[in-house]
């Protein structure tokens, strides 16, 4: 029985939040997040768009494209109240809901609650329930797969709904810029651009050993995205994976000193998430943001399973040797553990996806 996935993606969340609980930000460009020097834009409403200021920019940029632009800070625990109070909206319609942030989901409604055979009659009662119970607007994407149901919800945004059935998709990708597929960001956007594909058609025509050469196993997900396949289920739990922590430094620092003291203290605190997780692993990854927004990653793999600072901080500052930083300063540094070990598949620890977002800066 061929799948009926929607996926609900919210405007503006945090942006938009913000401007429907205080009217006087209502209609105004509006940035959350810190506008000091090294402060990072978490999100912007639609008035901000228009003069091209965009999440994960710098603030100072920001300011530059839109002189009037006014921040407000973010205010993680009523985000987290709403995404809750939308998730219960999904609820009634189908438990098979797969969060992928605090403003997106996934749903199958294959199989829904109240036996509606249109997909995208569901997609409608959401959106129209999300606005009149919550007063905020969400798009959402209707299809056959995760794929291109994640697609549909970003083509008419904002207050969008799209279905690509399948006898649409074909062409439907076809002519879909290859900015626009699932998991090709601008670095992978350029080697592709490279290499002659710049949308779904060229894409298509594209040998599977050869994205697969070129790209590793993802290429093996562009050969069947540009052919429409997306075998992936909507799934309600997920495995945790890994546990990490970042510092966003207050000023770029090169010193060799300087950047130990940091690495202990994000090591510590590391410690501290693995020992509230009850999380193990046994792979660590050092992460080196500089000060021009590059960074390098590092990781090492033990037999064992690391759970103490005595095994951690030696393995951070040895991979750390591996990092030029003396002429490049460090912006972040960041250490995560990763790779679970697990005897069977009946001691996996599954846990329902919480919505503790405990890692969230706005300065990164």
């Amino acid at each position: 029985m061929e799948r009926k996935i929607i996926h609900i993606d919210m405007d503006a969340f945090y942006a938009s939040v913000e401007q429907r609980d205080n009217p006087e930000l209502r209609g105004i460009p509006l940035a959350v997040g810190h506008a000091e020097e090294r402060g990072v834009v978490a999100a912007a409403s639609y008035e901000a768009r228009k003069f091209g200021v965009r999440s994960a920019m710098s603030s100072q940029r920001a300011k530059r494209l839109c002189p009037q632009l006014t921040f407000v800070s973010g205010r993680m625990d009523v985000y987290k109240a709403v995404s809750r109070q939308i998730h219960e909206i999904f609820h009634e319609y189908t438990d098979i809901v797969e969060p992928l942030s605090l403003d997106e989901a996934f749903l199958d409604v294959t199989e829904n609650k109240q036996n509606i055979p249109l997909a995208v009659d569901i997609a409608k009662a959401i959106k129209q329930k999300i606005r009149e119970e919550l007063h905020l607007i969400a798009s959402a994407g209707v299809s056959y797969n995760k794929f291109l149901a994640k697609i549909a919800s970003d083509y008419r945004k904002p207050d969008g709904l799209c279905t690509i059935h399948p006898s649409q998709a074909e062409e439907f990708i076809k002519r879909l810029p290859i900015e626009s597929f699932w998991g090709i960001g601008p670095v992978t956007a350029q080697r592709m651009h490279s290499l002659g594909i710049h949308n779904g058609e060229q894409l298509r025509a594209c040998s599977q050993e050869m994205l697969t050469r070129q790209f590793g196993k993802a290429g093996i997900l562009y050969y069947e995205f540009s052919r429409g396949i997306d075998l992936r289920p909507v799934e309600a739990v997920r495995i945790r994976k890994s546990v990490g922590c970042e510092h966003t430094l207050e000023k770029d620092i090169s010193q060799q000193s300087s950047v130990i003291i940091e690495l202990y203290h994000v090591a510590t605190e590391l410690i501290k998430r693995l020992q509230r997780t009850d999380f193990k692993g046994n792979t660590l990854t050092l992460k080196i943001k500089f000060h021009d927004f590059n960074q390098k990653t590092r990781s090492i793999t033990q037999s064992h399973e690391l759970t103490t600072l005595a095994e951690i901080l030696p393995l951070a500052k040895g991979l750390l040797k591996d990092i030029e930083y003396t002429t490049h300063p460090i912006r972040l540094i960041g250490l995560s553990v990763s790779n679970p070990y697990e005897k069977n598949e009946e001691k996996a620890r599954w846990e329902q996806l919480s919505f503790e977002f405990s890692d969230w800066d706005y300065s990164k």
